[in-house]
């Protein structure tokens, strides 16, 4: 599209939205302030830099075999990087513990430390890029299906051992960056079958977070993470959304909502408005569930748009980190990538274009009729102007562009791994 098109658009765009109490220029400076944390997990699979890494367990898996995903650090690195110059703005990346730099050593997670994160931090710093981190309880000897929960105390010592160490490295992470490392803790742990001893492990688990959180660190922020199950472990999670929830009001963490960690009826956008009154701040885990938590790429799909949605009416823009969770071996993951990530711009974009002032003022004064009607005529608002505007200005493919370009370097670069 010409530039020429795309500035003439979006002034009738601007006077269209201005005609509701929306300005337009300022929804363009916002979306330069929202960062997504970019899951480097995408790129390979899960599969993580350990030498002699456990195939992928403990509740998870990824599913497909597309050709081309990344080897080691230099390609995932360069996948990332190929990957972000699609996606306008600036964003952050999401590191799971098994993405060290071990430079071929074997490290048991009990043993890692920030030392295997500095070529990290060195090359965010170098492209702009801060970091965010996770602890990795899954695809291990010694994960099985308990783990900070496990009544094994050698067992959940190690576990225990493994994520104060994680901790270490986050505030590691954010005092280099000079800016908090969002820590996110999530175990899969849990039962195939009947359970009947549930408060045993979470006594356990409780006892083990505890001990991981004794020490506080100012250079990074700890997040805890529900599920519902994982695969083989359906009958009982010891972290479930109760259990995290009571957890995280008391000791005034924050509280991370995966979107696929929940029943599909479930609406994780009425989430927000209760737990931003008891919890500090959300972290956000953006994926696609498909009956289950399939990690499908993220899409302008009605719960995700309701989600971004919600934030904005409740004033929370600045409470909530924005973070994707797909992994989808069976297209092309950098595709994969830039689709997700502009997806959950777009809805971020479009919540930010609500007439929400208006919108009020119609509830306030029980103007229903009014109310759903702008609700409505909202959805076919110009906002596909403003969006092509932000990419324009962030120097990136409007519409489809990107497409032909990542084929390109899929014929270049990807196909070529073996």
């Amino acid at each position: 599209m010409k530039e020429s098109t795309i500035l003439s658009t979006y002034e009738i765009a601007k006077e269209r939205y201005a005609s509701l109490g929306v300005d337009t220029d300022n929804v363009l400076e916002t979306m330069q302030n929202f960062h997504l944390s970019l899951h480097c997990w995408q790129a390979d699979d899960v599969t993580g830099f350990e030498v002699q890494g456990e195939a992928l367990s403990g509740g998870i898996q990824a599913t497909g075999n597309y050709p081309g995903k990344a080897r080691n650090i230099d390609e995932l690195r360069q996948d990332i990087l190929k990957a972000a110059s699609y996606i306008p703005g600036t964003h952050r990346l999401n590191l799971h513990e098994i993405y060290g730099d071990f430079k071929g050593e074997k490290v048991d997670r009990d043993q890692v430390e920030p030392k295997h994160f500095q070529s990290w931090m060195e090359w965010g710093r170098e492209h702009h890029m801060k970091l965010d981190f996770n602890s990795t309880s899954f695809s291990h000897p010694k994960s099985g299906n308990l783990t900070l929960s496990n009544p094994d105390e050698g067992i959940r010592r190690f576990w225990i051992e493994h994520t104060k160490r994680c901790r270490v490295i986050a505030d590691f992470l954010g005092e280099a960056q000079d800016d908090p490392c969002m820590m996110n803790l999530w175990i899969h742990d849990g039962s195939k079958d009947i359970t009947v001893d549930r408060m045993k492990y979470r006594e356990l688990l409780k006892d083990s977070l505890d001990q991981v959180f004794a020490t506080e660190y100012p250079h990074m922020r700890d997040c805890i993470e529900s599920k519902v199950f994982g695969i083989g472990l359906e009958s009982y999670t010891v972290g479930s959304n109760d259990f995290y929830i009571g957890y995280g009001v008391s000791r005034g963490k924050v509280i991370t909502l995966d979107t696929g960690h929940f029943h599909p009826t479930e609406s994780v956008a009425d989430k927000v408005s209760s737990l931003l009154l008891f919890v500090p701040e959300l972290m956000l885990h953006v994926s696609r569930p498909v009956r289950w938590d399939s990690d499908h790429v993220t899409i302008m799909d009605d719960p995700t748009q309701e989600l971004f949605h919600e934030i904005v009416r409740c004033n929370a823009f600045d409470r909530v980190h924005y973070g994707l969770d797909y992994f989808d071996a069976s297209i092309n993951r950098i595709g994969a990538y830039v689709v997700g990530s502009r997806a959950a711009q777009k809805c971020m974009m479009r919540a930010l274009l609500e007439p929400l002032t208006l919108l009020r003022q119609y509830e306030a004064n029980g103007q229903g009729f009014e109310r759903l009607a702008l609700l409505e005529e909202s959805k076919s608002l110009p906002w596909t102007a403003v969006w092509d505007m932000f990419c324009l200005k962030n120097n990136v493919p409007v519409g489809e562009g990107y497409v032909a370009e990542i084929e390109k370097y899929e014929a270049d670069v990807t196909s070529k791994r073996c």
